[in-house]
């Protein structure tokens, strides 16, 4: 996608936003190994939905995750 919102492979186009994710996809996002993701989602620190024998993660769900992680870095006295 480019600035403009719009797809490189379908110009001016706006480009369609995921309405969930993959367990991998959230781990590349969040630059975490795809073991340490999966943990954090059976643990529930990272909420999910579960699909069939997947689970999925809501684009609010990985946005409370990262929140959580800045509170708590703010409340250990850490830079975020």
């Amino acid at each position: 996608m480019n600035l403009a919102g719009t797809s490189a492979e379908s110009p001016g186009r706006p480009a369609v936003q995921p309405a969930w994710y993959t367990t991998a996809e959230v781990a590349v996002m969040l630059r975490y190994s795809l073991t340490k993701t999966k943990q954090l989602v059976l643990s529930g620190q990272i909420r999910s939905i579960k699909d069939g024998g997947n689970r999925r993660i809501l684009p609010e769900y990985v946005d409370e995750y990262i929140r959580r992680r800045e509170q708590e870095a703010g409340a250990n006295g850490q830079a975020p």
